[in-house]
């Protein structure tokens, strides 16, 4: 998924990001000043090298000190390329990250000691997206030309969706794209792209003046697993539980009043990210993720399940994605969310 900015721009932005935006986004000041003494900084890495309208609960959240009342000076970082993610979080360059279930499991397969901490959304929102009026089935996707991203979320999920239909990738093309589906859709190069509601979906709606076809992936083989979850490096967990409970009890208050004040929230992003994305759509991707999350009390609308990791850690070893697989219980825990035993 994402919008229209180059693989160069991006990583530049993601650099400038770093430097200064968080600057920019702590509570009227630096992170530097007087009143930041008593602070515990904790990094959180983030899923994409350009702020989105996903980060608008902890940027809001953030603005209105929600972190800083907990005794946390939040940090929050682009990874200079999407694949970093989990390296940054890995290696301890970042104590938190947000990220998708799928690289959770990709990083437990290589022995990376992270660990599912919470849900972000609660469905699994990606599939298949046509033009309005263009509505396909999934074995109608044979010999279409799908626009694509290189990475192994999409193929993961593409591939298990083309398999329920009695299909293989080797019978569609696919054209990648470097940053973003959507234009080769509008442009008439494609057939169909992939992509989640809350951000393509976001996109036709403002780019393309069109709401366009949805054919979900979870009708169609895929669990419909969470796409988004927190994640944090075990190592600092473990030596920082109460630190990191504080990290997320103040991230559901952050989401909770993000959710009922949305134009605050957008407001919030661009006193940041003036640059990053257009306020359109900006505002049309909070309100499409807003649809897709809960609010709780001390992290409990971040609860998992092992019938949330079980069936994809099942599905995506039946497909050969990954080799190593765990029992569901290993890829999260609850430990740090509300209503925990």
């Amino acid at each position: 998924m994402r919008l229209t900015i180059s693989g160069a721009v991006a990583l530049c932005a993601a650099l400038v990001l770093v430097a200064c935006g968080q600057q920019a986004a702590d509570e009227g000041g630096s992170s530097g000043s007087s009143s930041d003494t008593k602070l515990t900084q904790v990094t959180m890495v983030q899923e994409w090298p350009v702020a989105d309208g996903f980060w608008i609960p902890w940027i809001l959240g953030k603005q209105k000190g929600f972190y800083r009342e907990a005794g946390i000076d939040l940090e929050i970082v682009p990874p200079p390329t999407v694949a970093d993610t989990m390296k940054y979080l890995g290696t301890g360059r970042g104590d938190v990250a947000f990220t998708t279930i799928m690289d959770v499991i990709f990083a437990k397969e290589q022995g990376a000691p992270v660990v599912g901490i919470g849900k972000y959304t609660n469905t699994n929102n990606w599939g298949i997206i046509s033009k309005t009026g263009d509505k396909l089935t999934a074995e109608q996707l044979e010999g279409k030309t799908i626009g694509i991203y290189n990475d192994a979320w999409t193929k993961a999920q593409l591939g298990i969706m083309l398999d329920d239909a009695g299909l293989k990738l080797s019978d569609v093309k696919t054209v990648a794209a470097a940053d973003d589906t959507v234009p080769l859709l509008l442009r008439d190069k494609v057939d169909a792209i992939t992509g989640v509601t809350n951000a393509e979906g976001s996109e036709m709606l403002t780019a393309g003046k069109q709401k366009g076809e949805f054919l979900a992936a979870r009708d169609h083989g895929v669990p419909d697993s969470p796409v988004w979850v927190f994640a944090a490096n075990t190592k600092w967990m473990d030596a920082n539980k109460e630190l990191a409970q504080k990290f997320m009890d103040a991230t559901q208050k952050s989401q909770n009043y993000a959710l009922d004040h949305q134009a605050e929230g957008v407001d919030a992003y661009f006193a940041v990210y003036k640059k990053a994305f257009d306020r359109a759509f900006v505002t049309q991707q909070w309100k499409d993720t807003a649809a897709l999350l809960e609010k709780g009390e001390d992290g409990s609308s971040f609860r998992m399940t092992d019938e949330m990791w079980g069936p994809l850690v099942d599905v995506v070893k039946r497909q050969g994605i990954v080799k190593k697989t765990f029992p569901a219980g290993e890829y999260y825990t609850n430990e740090l969310v509300g209503g925990s035993a």
